[in-house]
């Protein structure tokens, strides 16, 4: 890309992935959608305010364990997190430094907790269309067993640093920054002009990590490059999210492409931890005196999934790579 050129649950969802953004941009948050003449500070600062509002009303959703509350809540501190991160002329990074690494630390632990609900239901979809004769042993009952404990330490690390004064702190600090006004030294400028140079940028990251990957060989390496391009896909993603509100239409559509390229890069991801799981199931079994055949075949499928999401990767990039998707960021 150069960018100088032209799962289903037991409880329902409380907002699916793909509408979630949409579900922001209609929430009764103070301060509302900025003009397109807005500057930069304001344009940003209404962003901001938009996830530390679905911060909040996440909350109890979270607490209450609610199907997919984790997952939309480590997403709201990564959006925090980017918007920080790529429009630092505009919010100016040392003075967001530690309210970031905070978002960091929460961010960390609600991904733990995440992955801990998905790999298990990643692996029981894996094994649905094993014939019956292949699954040899407890195969079913090994992977609850095995998540189903560190699933619960954690949600309750996560209820337990929502109770902490360090949380509260972190809410604290993200109210005074949304208070605004922002300060940067692109603040004032127009937020179409602005906006746009930071997309630029983390779009450019992007290339270059994508790059990198195909350039690595195959394996643990290449595994490590594809989810670095992935953390800056992401970050082009929300820098793009929070520009459309007023650059409009051609930030949205560049936006979904980024979508579309992470949630390959996702995918890959969770199939790379799925078959680190499964081996770790399938040794657990074999020290146990079962047989371990049918963990062997989890790991093949999963090895076989993510050869094959890195080539759905870079079709996804490969097109969102195209000048019409582009043009905008001159």
């Amino acid at each position: 890309m150069s960018v100088n050129s032209t799962k289903t649950g037991s409880r329902p969802e409380r907002v699916a992935p793909d509408r979630a953004w949409q579900h922001q941009r209609d929430l009764p948050v103070t301060g509302s959608r900025p003009p397109r003449s807005a500057p930069a500070g304001d344009v940003v600062l209404a962003y901001l305010r938009l996830q530390a509002h679905e911060l909040r009303i996440l909350e109890p959703a979270v607490r209450a364990d609610e199907y997919d509350a984790v997952h939309q809540m480590r997403v709201t501190t990564r959006r925090l997190r980017a918007t920080l991160a790529s429009f630092g002329r505009v919010v100016p990074r040392a003075e967001t430094a530690h309210l970031a690494g905070e978002l960091k630390w929460l961010g960390r632990l609600l991904g733990t907790a995440r992955d801990d609900e998905v790999l298990p239901a990643h692996l029981r979809d894996a094994l649905r269309p094993v014939p019956a004769e292949l699954v040899i042993g407890p195969v079913q009952a090994r992977v609850q067993g095995h998540f189903a404990p560190r699933r619960a330490a954690g949600q309750a690390e996560v209820t337990e640093a929502l109770d902490s004064p360090r949380y509260a702190e972190l809410l604290a600090e993200l109210d005074l920054l949304t208070a605004g006004p922002l300060n940067g030294p692109e603040a004032s400028r127009p937020g179409r002009e602005v906006l746009p140079k930071a997309v630029r940028k983390a779009g450019r990251q992007a290339d270059r990590r994508m790059r990198h990957a195909r350039r690595t060989p195959s394996g643990p390496a290449r595994d490590v490059a594809l989810h670095q391009a992935r953390k800056s896909a992401r970050r082009a993603r929300y820098a793009a999210e929070a520009a459309s509100l007023v650059c409009g239409k051609p930030a949205g559509r560049f936006a979904r492409q980024m979508k579309k390229v992470q949630s390959a890069l996702g995918e890959h991801q969770d199939a790379v931890l799925a078959r680190q799981s499964a081996r770790d199931l399938g040794i657990g079994a074999h020290l146990a005196g079962e047989n371990a055949f049918t963990y062997g075949l989890l790991y093949e499928h999963e090895r076989h999934q993510a050869a094959h999401l890195q080539s759905t990767a870079r079709k996804t990039w490969k097109k969102a790579s195209r000048p019409r998707y582009l043009a905008w960021l001159k």
